[in-house]
């Protein structure tokens, strides 16, 4: 049986195996920290303290796990902003300004490093440039959707759409500086204003 020590005790526990969710999640969070250099099979199967086996139990090769871990990012995101965008007429414009808000003042920065280490990637894989892609699609149609449901014509809504696109992608690249990320957190309120008015 496979052991690993505890933590907690130091006494040999039954290693748990990992699936393959497992380990597509955990490449996105080194994806995050190191890039794509750091999806090495060797060095996830070390990080996790799990042998190579345990990784072409789920995976071909390295590259079922890149294929596995763009799809995955890009379903998390097209999930949430689908989320984000199912919501009643009348509270379209609230909408808008509560994920406009969320971006503003909950900047979390794990997934920014995530989103920019995509971006990158995507620059060098067609695949990736294509998951990204299909993201930027359903982030601006389901935003001009909201727009269209807080009353404006498809024409203003997609503008305004855009707008937001590209004020919320850029405040989370902002918010890395600390320096000005309070003032531009106590601006947002007024920012989601003028998009909305």
């Amino acid at each position: 049986m496979n052991t690993t020590k505890s933590p907690a005790t130091g006494t040999a526990q039954p290693r748990q195996p990992l699936d393959r969710d497992a380990w597509i999640n955990f490449a996105l969070s080194v994806l995050a920290e190191d890039g794509l250099e750091g999806l090495r099979v060797e060095v996830l199967a070390r990080r996790l303290n799990v042998t190579k086996g345990s990784f072409y139990w789920h995976f071909k090769d390295r590259q079922a796990l890149l294929n596995a871990v763009a799809a995955h990012w890009r379903d998390l995101r097209i999930a949430e902003v689908e989320a984000q965008a199912s919501i009643a007429p009348q509270q379209a414009r609230e909408q808008i300004h509560a994920v406009i808000n969320q971006y503003a003042t909950q900047p979390n920065q794990i997934r920014m490093r995530m989103e920019l280490a995509i971006r990158d990637w995507a620059r060098r894989d067609a695949l990736v440039a294509a998951a990204v892609e299909a993201v930027d699609q359903a982030r601006l149609r389901n935003s001009t959707r909201l727009f269209e449901l807080a009353g404006f014509s498809a024409e203003e809504a997609y503008t305004r759409a855009l707008l937001t696109f590209t004020h919320v992608f850029g405040l989370s690249m902002m918010m890395f500086e600390e320096s000005i990320s309070t003032d531009i957190a106590s601006r947002h309120t007024a920012i989601a204003t003028l998009i909305t008015r």
